[in-house]
């Protein structure tokens, strides 16, 4: 018996204003919420709320034995909150049927667990107090932003409770070995690792509408054919892909909706075919033994590393700077919420994605999401916004510090 476990990325990012050098010391107003808020909309009318309204019809036709799995980052459900509750509400009549799951990742979809233990904590303990305080359960499953995985990141996923975790099922890493087993990360004891089968995952997510592959079209029962003959070890299909994929980045006049709502038919008419979440797996034998990942990988361009967000000296010095910024934020925090806040947002790894300077076939998918005209704009705007932002932190450093204290405040010195 195989599982097909389809899980969905929802994610979208506070884009920042044209932040320029004359706006430092000026403003912070640094997010664009109108942008923001027009994106949002055009993808909650493209995607989120027919797909939602599909994903609900599957549940229903098919009685519960469609099931599936969220991811939704914190940037998401903010903006869901602000601009279309609309969403938000879809999402949880989806999560009422018990067929769907939500799965943890850091709040603001960070690459926190890379560059700093504390705060990825702290992101990632308030993202599972909200999907919990949003969705009525709390999360088992953790997958880490942009799929990005090594051993130190799997143990602390342990360390904080989780059962399973989400990864890539990158070649660098099986080697011949299949993706369908339960993997244990090296270094833990009791975590299962489910990988993500790229070949099917992408020939949905990046090839459906491609009229030069030479499997145009793609239709549903053939699909269902290919995950039937899946051959080897293990039990989970993981066909991981953004949610937005359906209907913004392969838009519906390709078919896409069509061959989603024939899909779980396809598949159930197959007997050793049926569908799982993550959680389904907590507790399954580790059928594909210990899995070494010693360096970091992702789910991201052909290399299937951190090259998408740390491929570059831009990208490295924003990093860096980024980063060195946090305890000066923290203590400017306790007079200042806001910077905190703000902080936070920048930390979203699409900042990082922007600035990417690669070519051919994975420079054009960064130009695809990237607002900007160039990456060197997107550093620049970057740098000034963080700069304004340590600006502001100094002067509420400053400003505690040369403030009188109160009279009475001041405990009377005591007799002699």
């Amino acid at each position: 018996m195989k599982e097909i476990v389809f899980y969905f990325q929802v994610h979208q990012p506070f884009r920042l204003r044209r932040y320029s050098l004359f706006d430092i010391g000026n403003h912070g107003r640094y997010f664009d919420d109108a942008e923001n808020a027009r994106i949002l909309r055009r993808i909650a009318e493209r995607c989120y709320l027919p797909m939602n309204a599909l994903i609900g019809r599957l549940i229903q036709r098919h009685e519960g034995e469609f099931r599936c799995a969220y991811s939704i980052s914190g940037a998401a459900l903010e903006q869901f909150e602000l601009w279309t509750p609309e969403v938000l509400e879809s999402f949880r009549e989806l999560a009422a049927t018990g067929c769907v799951e939500f799965l943890c990742e850091t709040s603001m979809h960070s690459l926190s667990g890379l560059f700093d233990e504390q705060e990825f904590v702290t992101q990632v303990e308030e993202q599972r107090e909200r999907i919990t305080r949003l969705f009525g359960a709390e999360p088992v499953t953790f997958r880490n932003t942009e799929l990005v995985i090594d051993e130190r990141v799997a143990a602390l996923v342990e360390e904080l409770g989780f059962r399973v975790l989400l990864g890539e099922g990158a070649d660098h890493l099986l080697g011949t070995r299949s993706p369908h087993p339960v993997y244990r990360p090296r270094g833990t004891r009791e975590l299962r690792l489910l990988l993500r089968d790229y070949k099917l995952s992408d020939d949905i997510a990046f090839r459906f509408s491609n009229r030069t592959w030479h499997e145009y079209p793609l239709t549903a029962d053939r699909f269902a054919r290919w995950a039937a003959a899946a051959q080897g070890p293990g039990r989970c299909i993981g066909l991981f892909m953004d949610y937005e994929t359906f209907g913004e980045h392969q838009w519906a006049d390709t078919g896409i909706f069509q061959f989603m709502e024939h899909l779980p038919r396809e598949i159930l008419a197959h007997p050793q075919l049926s569908f799982a979440t993550p959680a389904d797996f907590a507790f399954d034998p580790f059928e594909g033994g210990e899995l070494a990942i010693p360096r970091p990988t992702s789910w991201a361009d052909a290399e299937r590393d951190l090259s998408a967000w740390q491929g570059n000296a831009m990208q490295k010095a924003a990093s860096e700077a980024f980063w060195s910024l946090r305890e000066k934020v923290l203590r400017a925090a306790e007079s200042d919420p806001e910077l905190l806040s703000a902080w936070r947002r920048l930390s979203t790894s699409d900042h990082f994605y922007y600035m990417c300077t690669k070519y051919f076939s994975d420079g054009d998918v960064h130009k695809y999401f990237s607002p900007y005209p160039t990456p060197h704009d997107a550093f620049l705007c970057f740098m000034n916004v963080l700069d304004d932002l340590s600006r502001r932190a100094e002067a509420v450093k400053a400003s505690s510090v040369s403030s009188p204290i109160a009279p009475s405040l001041i405990a009377p010195r005591k007799a002699r």
